[in-house]
């Protein structure tokens, strides 16, 4: 959990995955929101992946990168769980 933590305070990773909140996009179609390089967005998705949050999957010669609901699932239990304890 804690490396979720880590990962979601950087801003480009959260407007990668608000991006991914509307559609499955590849690391092209993502590339094209921002102004830093393609193997800046490269690494900031092999960190969301690496952290589970982002699930990426071949098609045909592109791979699409979607979020992995059930990581924010388990954040938001943890959330609730905490708050119940206090």
């Amino acid at each position: 959990m804690n490396d979720v933590f880590k990962i979601l305070a950087d801003p480009t990773r959260r407007k990668i995955l608000e991006l991914l909140k509307e559609q499955d996009l590849t690391a092209g179609q993502i590339y094209e929101h921002f102004t830093i390089s393609k193997p800046s967005i490269s690494h900031h998705l092999s960190l969301l992946k690496s952290a589970d949050l982002v699930v990426a999957e071949r098609k045909g010669q592109h791979i699409y990168y979607s979020i992995n609901t059930s990581v924010f699932q388990d954040i938001i239990h943890w959330v609730l769980h905490f708050r119940e304890k206090n």
